[in-house]
């Protein structure tokens, strides 16, 4: 066992637990977009980020990929983190202004202004499609290209992957594709309501011929 400090409190875990899952198991919420049970940890998100060590020597790590340690401390609420938190979720909403995981999000975070370049409904490169698609679906039909500002989520060559079985697990778990909200100002960051008008799904245009599983998809309905 590995005995570490939360927050304050003595815990005992198993060796290789993440700082996530021994934060959750001992009732400490840690926010997180990229990270889903099931699925290999990714630390893409940024959200799930807590302040390890003491004073003054301390920073700040992705709970969800980084495995406890004999006498770690750890603080999951810290200034210095509510503030790194709120920065990465204004950063989404500049991304993705109309998920409503991410207004979601804002909300719960207190997040009421979004300073950063708009941009429209854009991939936020979370994997978790990618995820999905090689580890439960066992197909690996898509995956990350390029680096840089050129990433982006696709099928190999531009081209539907022939290990591609139309499951429709990409659209089920992207942020971006799941109910969309009807603002996307940025004067009004967190706007209360979903319309999910037009889901902007990885390589949608060779999906014309599939319903998603989103409940309700209005967009879908619409082009049937």
């Amino acid at each position: 066992m590995v005995k570490l400090t939360i927050n304050g409190l003595d815990v005992s875990v198993e060796r290789g637990t993440t700082i996530l899952e021994a934060a959750r198991f001992f009732g400490f919420p840690i926010p997180t977009l990229c990270h889903h049970e099931g699925l290999s940890p990714y630390g893409a998100c940024r959200l799930c980020v807590v302040e390890i060590g003491k004073e003054p020597r301390t920073r700040l790590v992705s709970s969800c990929t980084y495995p406890v340690e004999d006498g770690l401390v750890v603080r999951t609420s810290s200034k210095r983190v509510v503030r790194a938190r709120r920065m990465m979720i204004e950063l989404l909403l500049g991304s993705c202004p109309q998920s409503k995981v991410i207004q979601d999000l804002a909300s719960a975070h207190h997040v009421s202004q979004q300073r950063f370049r708009q941009e429209h409904d854009d991939c936020i490169l979370c994997g978790l499609c990618v995820r999905i698609c090689k580890e439960q679906m066992m197909a690996g039909a898509v995956g990350f290209r390029g680096r840089g500002e050129e990433r982006s989520v696709g099928a190999p060559f531009d081209s539907q992957s022939d290990a591609c079985r139309l499951c429709g697990a990409c659209m089920y778990i992207c942020p971006a594709c799941q109910l969309r909200c009807t603002f996307n100002q940025p004067e009004k960051a967190i706007c209360g309501g979903c319309a999910n008008l037009s889901p902007p799904c990885i390589e949608k245009e060779k999906f014309d011929d599939m319903m998603c599983y989103m409940s309700p998809c209005v967009a879908c309905e619409i082009k049937k």
